[in-house]
């Protein structure tokens, strides 16, 4: 299965991501590190995934090819990142055919109503051993 984990800035909660996917699925399913910058993209491939790409093209091009995507809710917002998730991305991950998996963290004025909020390797934990493996067993 090819998973396109996607961050921005630093890349730390990409490479968090990652980290834990190898951990649990070793060379199972196909890791693909999209940046919005060269720093996140070198991030996450320190993480050890298969592939990475930067930039508005890389990620329009490949999030089509992904059966998951998996990154924070600021992938699905235009402008986010502090402009580095351009509205052209935002779309494209948005409108792509695979499940989206989004991490409910955000340093922009959004709000999800009726999470309760747990720190990021709590979720991780819950995408990683919980939600990837229930799509992995129908696939």
């Amino acid at each position: 299965m090819r998973i396109c984990v996607i961050d921005g800035q630093g890349g730390g909660i990409g490479a968090t991501i990652i980290k834990r996917l190898k951990e649990v699925y070793q060379e199972e399913h196909e890791i693909i590190a999209l940046g919005t910058n060269a720093i996140a993209t070198a991030q996450m491939m320190k993480a050890r995934a298969n592939k990475g790409a930067t930039g508005e093209n890389a990620i329009v091009r490949t999030v089509p090819t992904a059966a998951v995507i998996i990154g924070p809710i600021a992938i699905l917002l235009a402008n986010s990142m502090m402009g580095e998730l351009t509205p052209r991305m935002a779309e494209a991950i948005a409108t792509a055919p695979g499940l989206k998996l989004i991490i409910p963290l955000t340093q922009e004025r959004v709000e999800v109503v009726g999470l309760k909020p747990e720190p990021l390797p709590h979720l991780v934990e819950h995408i990683v051993t919980k939600r990837l493996k229930e799509i992995a067993d129908h696939v």
